[in-house]
């Protein structure tokens, strides 16, 4: 069953944050993730959520996003984002 990672990203470096989108890309694709939404533009239809940036990421399987998550591919760009960036990220299940 497809599983869906589902970020909000708030930027505190952009040069940086550039140097990450490079880094995490190939990652991703490594384990068979393909970007959905990548940062695009972003309207607030209901409530007082504004994310600065927003990105699902959709794999195969929870357990695949897992070992993405977990694999040496994403470790350095993943301490570059967590250094640069406040993130909240959560992976969500598809409907069967």
């Amino acid at each position: 069953m497809a599983a869906y990672l589902v970020v909000q990203i708030d930027v505190k470096d952009q040069s940086e944050f550039e140097k990450y989108k490079v880094m995490a890309a190939p990652a991703i694709s490594a384990y068979g993730g393909k970007y959905l939404v990548r940062g695009g533009a972003i309207t607030v239809l209901e409530g007082d959520w504004k994310p600065e940036r927003f990105v699902i990421v959709e794999f195969e399987s929870a357990e695949k996003a897992r070992q993405w998550w977990n694999s040496k591919e994403y470790e350095e760009a993943k301490n570059l984002r967590q250094r640069i960036a406040t993130t909240r990220m959560i992976l969500v299940e598809g409907a069967s």
